[in-house]
């Protein structure tokens, strides 16, 4: 008895541990997701450290170098040999870039630190983008499960019938047979569909940050988004919110301050210096002090060398620019371009499509009820609706996953731009 009292305790005590360590069911919105992956998602806290370092390096960039303090011995008889005729000297020097060399330097640092930030927020808005594609296709594998479940119930009302016909003398044993085998394909397609869901639900964790088994509850569904803004309107405001733009746009500024830095290299960096005689033979200590001011007298290699290098670098982004600018136009008019047919679709499958197939199964169905149709116009017109229904979750998916990738490639919410007319 002891021994199964304290296994019970055990296993008691194992099950809430395991029930403690379960994560709980999150329930979210679209809009939940893409913040929770904002917040939690690794590769942005790469990001965030990476702009961390940067700043750091700029620190790095500007600063005043430390003073150095030496200590000689001189006029000795011989290495680290001293003597009373000889000098004991201790001294201090300091380097003080020109004042100017400092703030470019800073400004050229300062400008990578822009430029990662702007690569930064690009980031931010792939991962919500990637976020709302999953989210959708999550959406959609619950969608599908819906139509499912439908299916399945109609094969199965659809075998009763069928063998209540066939016990009444009305109908062949092959409709009875046929009739089965469409339950379990409408089975199997339930089965296939579970791991749809469950590698769906795995991909948003992931991107949230989250364990991958862990329950989700969706609470959006997919629905036709609205119409889309004209794609020239679209296209501007992307050539004035692209953060690789605003990046570039800093590279160049660090760039063009590279460039006035190393056309300064004829102004002087200070060094300042003073020492002293300690010996003890020499009466009271003696300081001196000293000033060096180098010259670049062979100054063709700095025209030819490091300002031709910046000045080349400078037209290379400029150039970059250019190119970069086509870039962001081109995937605008794509995301456009795959938005706007995805829309239409989706408007037709509702509008035209879904209902003939609804209308065709229900006119079937009652038709096969009083005896009028076979069992093969039945099965087929409810897989026509299957069909239709599976066509039409996938173009609500399409639609809205397509607009969000739209919106990545403009770089600003499209509820915020006029929209034109209907495509």
């Amino acid at each position: 008895m002891p021994f199964t009292r304290w296994a019970a305790m055990l296993a008691l005590c194992a099950g809430t541990a395991s029930a403690q360590q379960k994560p709980d069911t999150l329930v979210l919105t679209r809009a939940d997701a893409i913040r929770l992956a904002l917040d939690r998602n690794p590769q942005l806290d790469v990001a965030r450290e990476q702009i961390a370092q940067l700043r750091a390096v700029k620190v790095q960039a500007a600063a005043i170098p430390d003073p150095a303090v030496t200590a000689s011995l001189d006029q000795q008889p011989g290495l680290f040999r001293s003597s009373a005729s000889g000098q004991k000297n201790i001294g201090a020097t300091l380097q003080l870039p020109f004042p100017n060399k400092i703030r470019l330097r800073g400004n050229v640092a300062g400008a990578d630190v822009k430029s990662a930030e702007a690569n930064y927020t690009a980031l931010q808005q792939q991962i919500a983008a990637l976020t709302s594609e999953q989210y959708d296709s999550l959406l959609v594998a619950l969608k599908h499960r819906a139509d499912l479940t439908e299916a399945q119930t109609l094969t199965s009302d659809f075998l009763k019938r069928t063998q209540a016909r066939f016990d009444a003398g009305t109908a062949p044993r092959l409709d009875v047979i046929k009739a089965q085998v469409d339950v379990a394909g409408a089975t199997n397609d339930l089965i296939s569909n579970q791991r749809t869901i469950t590698d769906a639900r795995a991909a948003l964790n992931r991107f949230m940050g989250r364990p991958l088994g862990a329950p989700i509850v969706t609470t959006d569904s997919l629905v036709v988004p609205p119409a889309l803004p004209s794609v020239e309107v679209l296209e501007a405001a992307a050539l004035n919110a692209r953060p690789e733009l605003a990046g570039l746009t800093a590279e160049r500024a660090g760039a063009h301050s590279a460039t006035t830095l190393a056309r300064e290299f004829w102004l002087p960096d200070l060094t300042l210096g003073v020492s002293r005689d300690v010996s003890g033979n020499s009466g009271p200590g003696v300081f001196s002090t000293g000033l060096a001011i180098p010259f670049p007298l062979l100054f063709w290699q700095h025209t030819k060398g490091e300002v031709s290098q910046s000045e080349h670098r400078e037209r290379e982004l400029a150039a970059t620019y250019r190119d970069l600018e086509a870039q962001v136009a081109e995937d605008v008019r794509d995301a456009y371009s795959a938005a706007s047919t995805a829309l239409r679709q989706a408007i037709y499958i509702r509008d035209e499509l879904l209902p003939s197939a609804r209308e065709a199964y229900r006119s079937t169905a009652a038709s096969y009820a009083i005896g009028g149709s076979s069992a093969f116009e039945v099965i087929d017109a409810r897989r026509t609706l299957l069909d239709a229904e599976s066509q039409y979750a996938d173009a609500l998916a399409s639609a809205n996953t397509s607009r969000s990738d739209l919106e990545r490639a403009v770089s600003v919410p499209l509820s915020t731009i006029v929209p034109g007319t209907n495509p």
